[in-house]
């Protein structure tokens, strides 16, 4: 692991980190913020999975999660949204796919099974990765997102319930199967075959019997992706029907924007400070 860049914030350490990923065939950027607290102990592992054509420095220039997760004593890790570098495949006229739009999800289909593992990356090779170089206390891990990294954060935490103790979203692709920002993307990177979509699908889990404690979710209601590729009320269905626990905030004026997630960056902080702490 590299160490790029590190800053003072709110007494903790905002650093920037790059490493030769095995998951991703490249090298792979991520950011970390350590809150003071940890200088005593292993603080909580909050992961934040960032939306399409992001990297881990749109929510960490403007999210401001800083103060808070300083005051709380969490560990925020900001991973990329893809794999990156000149071998990558991509499609660089199509904002939807490739760089930038990995969708969480282990490709299976070439050219893109070589480095879109995305899933992986962030479920098992960047954990082992903060757990020996961060004071990370791994048995208490939350994890966020927004849009597609909000369609992340919902998967990765419904397959995997035992090691995440909390997961929220900020207007996240609920149904990624049916969205027409990532229907095309499943296909080229799972293949045409819906059934093996559903894996990557936080409808599809809960209907196929995924469970998780219980969510929140807020979304603005001024969002222009909301009727076509969010579709909350989808998951809410899902979740009802299911008998999961769900908040689902419906934010009047709000957009998709930072400045959306900014505003309410500090109910999200404190709704996994209430189960991690």
């Amino acid at each position: 692991m590299k160490t790029l860049s590190t800053a003072r914030s709110h007494g903790g350490v905002q650093g920037v980190h790059s490493h030769a990923s095995d998951a991703c065939a490249c090298d792979m950027t991520f950011a970390v913020f350590v809150p003071p607290q940890a200088a005593e102990r292993p603080c909580p592992v909050l992961w934040y999975l960032s939306g399409l054509t992001c990297t881990h420095a749109n929510v960490m220039d403007k999210g401001e999660y800083r103060r808070l997760a300083a005051e709380l004593g969490l560990i925020v890790v900001c991973p990329d949204t893809s794999p990156r570098g000149p071998d990558v495949p991509d499609e660089e006229d199509n904002w939807q796919f490739g760089k930038g739009a990995g969708f969480y999800v282990d490709a299976t289909q070439q050219p893109f099974a070589r480095n879109y593992r995305m899933y992986s990356y962030v479920t098992q090779e960047l954990p082992a990765l903060i757990a020996e170089n961060f004071p990370a206390d791994m048995a208490r891990q939350g994890i966020f997102g927004h849009s597609m990294g909000g369609h992340g954060a919902l998967t990765v935490a419904l397959k995997n319930p035992d090691r995440f103790r909390s997961a929220s979203a900020f207007a996240p692709i609920v149904q990624p199967s049916t969205a027409n920002w990532s229907r095309p993307a499943l296909e080229k990177y799972l293949g045409a075959d819906e059934a093996a979509w559903r894996p990557y699908d936080a409808c599809a889990l809960v209907e196929d019997g995924a469970r998780f404690p219980g969510f929140l979710i807020d979304q603005g209601a001024a969002d222009g992706f909301l009727d076509e590729g969010l579709k909350p009320w989808l998951f809410e269905r899902a979740c009802r029907e299911a008998g999961i626990p769900l908040v689902l905030n419906m934010r009047e004026g709000y957009d998709h924007s930072y400045f959306f997630i900014s505003t309410f960056m500090d109910d999200h902080l404190r709704w996994h400070a209430d189960r991690l702490l």
